[in-house]
């Protein structure tokens, strides 16, 4: 038997395994690892359809001649994901009032509830809840979505769009000590949520770079490799936190000014020019 992967002859050397399930197991952790997932299987020229998928993997390799597996990226699915949970906020927003209260559990069923919960469980508690009829609103929620895929659809842009941001926050964090001093606790506690969501974003958008082929690895920021900058970065970012929480005034003043808003400046600074320069 020929295995093939998207039509592309595959050089994959059989062990013991018997069947089509026990071939598509055996390259489940090298899928992941590769950032793909099975989106479909074609025997001998033949489409698989999903209804018949099951029964399909106890078929005996013996009786195959081509078995075509086709895999889709994790990031194209995951964004395929977020387009249909905008067309379920849409769907709720359109639901009578009886229909909204079976919405939920309805959703949470669909693949595109299944992906989220699997690659951004915040997201899928925050579309349970807005589909509970609870949180902040479909609005909210609509607005979340319409960034994370913008992050997935154009990565490059959304990391330069961050640019205002980042020096904001960054500027607040220089005046958390005085903040803290003088009892601005409400402007204080805002600082904190937001630098954590924007290094949050730009994080997350550094590994869609990553994983789309930008070099990100070439990148040395502050003489130090971009990996390990970000490992010290992380780190430094639950001090903050946990400091933050214990009402550790002196610590949360001195990590905000003196590490986290340089950090922050400095990364966005890396990642934007190497963009630059893979755009010119």
């Amino acid at each position: 038997m020929k295995i093939q992967i998207n039509g592309v002859d595959a050089d994959i050397q059989l062990e013991a395994e018997k069947n089509v399930g026990e071939i598509l197991c055996a390259l489940d952790a090298w899928l992941n690892d590769t950032g793909h997932r099975l989106s479909g299987l074609n025997i001998d020229g033949k489409t698989i359809s999903a209804g018949s998928i099951d029964a399909c993997f106890n078929r005996n390799i013996d009786t195959i001649s081509i078995l075509d597996i086709h895999t889709t990226p994790v990031l194209q699915l995951f964004a395929e994901s977020l387009v249909n949970t905008i067309q379920d906020i849409n769907a709720y927003e359109a639901a009578a009032f009886e229909e909204k209260g079976l919405f939920v559990e309805q959703w949470k069923q669909s693949p595109q509830a299944l992906l989220l919960a699997e690659r951004s469980p915040e997201l899928f508690d925050w579309a349970s809840r807005t589909f509970s009829g609870e949180g902040s609103g479909t609005q909210a929620f609509r607005v979340l979505v319409e960034e994370r895929l913008r992050e997935l659809q154009d990565p490059a842009a959304e990391m330069n769009r961050t640019g205002p941001l980042v020096n904001e926050v960054c500027a607040r964090l220089e005046e958390l000590p005085l903040d803290i001093q003088t009892g601005k606790d409400a402007r204080a506690a805002e600082t904190v949520r937001t630098f954590s969501g924007v290094t949050e974003k730009v994080f997350r958008v550094f590994n869609v770079l990553k994983t789309e082929g930008f070099p990100v690895e070439e990148i040395a920021v502050e003489n130090m490799p971009i990996s390990a900058y970000i490992a010290e970065f992380s780190t430094a970012l639950r001090e903050l936190l946990t400091a933050y929480e214990q009402h550790d005034t002196i610590m949360v003043g001195d990590l905000a000014e003196y590490e986290m808003a340089p950090r922050l400046r400095s990364l966005h600074a890396a990642v934007a020019g190497l963009i630059t320069r893979r755009t010119l």
